[in-house]
């Protein structure tokens, strides 16, 4: 007689039995698949290694310069600096008069004016024709008046701001006399409220303001895009040089082009960088001493490690520097080359490598060695010159970018001006790249470079990140999407007020000959 749920119990171990059979079946199958998956992972990771070493003409490593010798992409935008918004004329009445002293070089003045055009816009006042602090720097006297066209200055920023050549003589108690303005030094990077108060309040006090010095005394990153096109319209519009600068750089340009495509190059070997950036153990102990002789009467004591300093990129590119990151991109010695510099500390022996590998050097002086050019490219002409070459030319080069720099301006111009192809070399990636090759024994030096410039952007729009510049880099604020619509908010607007500056540019370079008195 069968007991209750004896049946089940003698058929249990026979179904667990079979449900074991088929687990291990299962986990056999998975471990063949798993094996399988691991296998092919172990094969991609070595096929991609075995590519990565390898550079192929058509490897990610490889520089089409000739793309180069072409502006860059534009993505569909244009530059455009017309006020997108409500944007009322200057009142007729203003708070009182705003001078400044600008100081520095070319770039930190034309700097120091746009912001200078900003400030008086901000407090409502009447700007007075920014004064250059040319013989500290320079040793020249040219002014304003001298590398500048005042008259078209303030024409063409009649809609923004009041702009006179001199505060006027006003008349009190029976007497004749200028009205004197009260000295202020503004704080470095101020904020529009440092203008809109303390400055305020002193000029409306004594009614006018004298701002000096006046290089980086206004915060470059502003949330107002229509402040940020009026620095635009002044830089890259209002600041046009003298017709004889215009001839000048035009009559160099017209040589160079003669012969084809021509690259420029701003070679930051001089002493002050080099002494600022505290970049000394390359040269002799005299040149050691003059440097730090330099840096200990222009600025701040502090203790700077040259290999400490050159590994992460502060030190500016000797010239034999500039030639191998050049040639490694594919540039021959038939490239001609025009060098905007001053006077290269250390000379000839650290040019000799660079010109061995592009002899076609050219600056100001050896394109036309007349008198008349020589005599008059000298100081801040010189520079200006110099500024209008590069800024033509259809590749430019900086070797050292910072933000006190005369690349500095220039790259944001000739973006501004048609996305003009630019080389910008990567101090910073680049230094263990020549550390690694003085040490000796570099296989694949010249593929280590190229991989370096592959990540640098020759030209085009990009998003502007810290520390770049708003005067290296107005986009978008400065430009406008051709294909953009209305309800993306960076379409053109239906007219400009100014015509785009590429345009206005070559038409100006190609009749100032003609119209040299206008």
């Amino acid at each position: 007689m069968r007991r209750p749920g004896e049946g089940t119990m003698l058929k249990r171990p026979y179904y667990n039995r079979h449900q074991l059979k088929q687990v291990k079946g299962l986990f056999g199958r998975f471990t063949i698949v798993a094996f399988l998956i691991v296998i092919l992972i172990i094969y991609f990771i070595v096929i991609s290694t075995t590519r990565t070493n390898y550079v192929s003409p058509e490897s990610s490593s490889e520089i089409d310069v000739e793309k180069l010798w072409n502006p860059a992409d534009s993505g569909g935008w244009r530059p455009s600096s017309t006020p997108r918004s409500n944007w009322p004329p200057p009142p007729n009445e203003s708070n009182g008069f705003l001078r400044v002293r600008c100081n520095g070089g070319l770039n930190q003045q034309r700097t120091a004016i746009c912001n200078a055009v900003l400030a008086a816009r901000i407090m409502n006042a009447t700007l007075v024709l920014p004064e250059l602090d040319a013989n500290s720097y320079w040793h020249d006297d040219s002014g304003f008046q001298g590398l500048y066209d005042v008259d078209y200055f303030i024409k063409s920023l009649r809609f923004d701001v009041r702009i006179v050549e001199s505060i006027p003589e006003i008349r009190k108690n029976g007497k004749t006399k200028k009205i004197k303005s009260f000295q202020l030094r503004p704080p470095r990077d101020a904020p529009i409220s440092w203008y809109t108060t303390t400055a305020l309040e002193k000029m409306k006090e004594h009614g006018a303001i004298y701002l000096t010095p006046f290089s980086h005394r206004l915060a470059e990153e502003i949330d107002n895009p229509e402040y940020q096109r009026l620095r635009c319209r002044v830089n890259y519009h209002a600041l046009r040089f003298k017709p004889h600068i215009m001839q000048l750089s035009q009559s160099i340009v017209a040589k160079l082009r003669s012969q084809g495509h021509f690259m420029s190059i701003h070679l930051r070997f001089e002493k002050d960088m080099l002494a600022f950036a505290g970049c000394f153990d390359i040269f002799s102990p005299h040149e050691q001493k003059v440097l730090r002789k330099y840096r200990k009467e222009n600025f701040a004591e502090k203790k700077l490690v040259y290999s400490e300093r050159r590994a992460i990129g502060k030190c500016p590119l000797t010239p034999e520097e500039v030639g191998l990151v050049l040639r490694a991109m594919g540039f021959n010695n038939s490239t001609r080359i025009y060098l905007a510099a001053g006077d290269l500390f250390g000379g000839e022996r650290f040019m000799k490598p660079f010109r061995a590998m592009f002899p076609k050097l050219e600056n100001h002086s050896t394109v036309d060695s007349s008198t008349d050019l020589t005599d008059n490219t000298q100081g801040l002409i010189g520079s200006a010159v110099d500024y209008m070459v590069c800024l033509l030319s259809d590749i430019f080069m900086p070797t050292y970018d910072g933000p006190s720099n005369f690349a500095n301006n220039l790259l944001g111009h000739r973006l501004y001006y048609g996305f003009r192809s630019n080389i910008r070399p990567d101090r910073k990636n680049l230094a263990p790249v020549f550390i690694k090759r003085e040490e000796g024994g570099f296989v694949g030096f010249e593929e280590a470079v190229r991989r370096v410039m592959r990540g640098t952007n020759f030209g085009g729009p990009h998003k502007r990140v810290s520390p770049e510049s708003f005067y290296t880099n107005s986009w978008p604020e400065c430009f406008c999407r051709v294909a953009g619509g209305e309800d993306s908010g960076d379409g053109c607007p239906p007219e400009n007020m100014m015509e785009v500056l590429e345009e206005r540019l070559e038409r100006e370079m190609t009749n100032v000959t003609s119209n040299g008195d206008e």
